[in-house]
């Protein structure tokens, strides 16, 4: 009888040590993941001086919109949590857009291999931020669905385990986008 308590008792502390270390792993996968995004991010953030500055020559008219850009990245590099660098990588996105978009205006400033070159940059880490981003919503996932189901859901809420929030799209993303010929 003694024997199969014991038996029983172990069984239970090896689960709990087993679904609490999985746990941590997935947690740490979620914080691996966005300090992906943030990596790429940076790579953002070191490329747009570059970029505004090749700008400038062409577009000085524009300063507007190229303080923004530059205000933008400097709350990146101000933000303290999660949430603050998400939105400043936000406002980010939406002034290289800009950035981007001054381009069709000035026809010599698409031609400069400097900003052609920028501009494939820009591409590559846009993309690559997209990947991370992915990426790291599928380990939150991961990592929520470990924390809500049963059984691990007990040995999460004991241990204070809690959610992880998804990388989001902004309002202004989700609306259609209006094409005008």
């Amino acid at each position: 009888m003694w024997i199969i308590i014991l038996i029983v008792v172990v069984l239970v502390i090896l689960y709990v040590i087993s679904t609490y270390n999985g746990l941590v792993v997935a947690r740490n996968k979620v914080k691996d993941q966005f300090s992906q995004i943030d990596v790429q991010l940076k790579r953002r953030f070191d490329l747009i001086p570059n970029l505004v500055e090749t700008v400038k020559g062409y577009a000085k008219h524009e300063s507007e919109t190229l303080e923004k850009v530059i205000q933008a990245r400097n709350n990146y590099a101000n933000a303290k949590t999660d949430s603050e660098k998400i939105e400043a990588s936000n406002e980010m996105s939406r002034g290289v857009m800009n950035i981007m978009a001054l381009a069709e205006n000035y026809p010599d400033l698409k031609a400069n291999t400097n900003f052609v070159d920028l501009q494939n940059q820009l591409k590559d880490v846009e993309d690559k931020i997209s990947y991370a981003r992915q990426f790291y919503n599928d380990s939150v996932l991961m990592y929520n669905n470990k924390i809500e189901m049963f059984p691990s859901n007990l040995i999460a809420s004991i241990f204070k385990f809690t959610k992880e929030a998804f990388f989001e799209a902004e309002e202004k993303e989700r609306e259609n986008v209006k094409v005008k010929f």
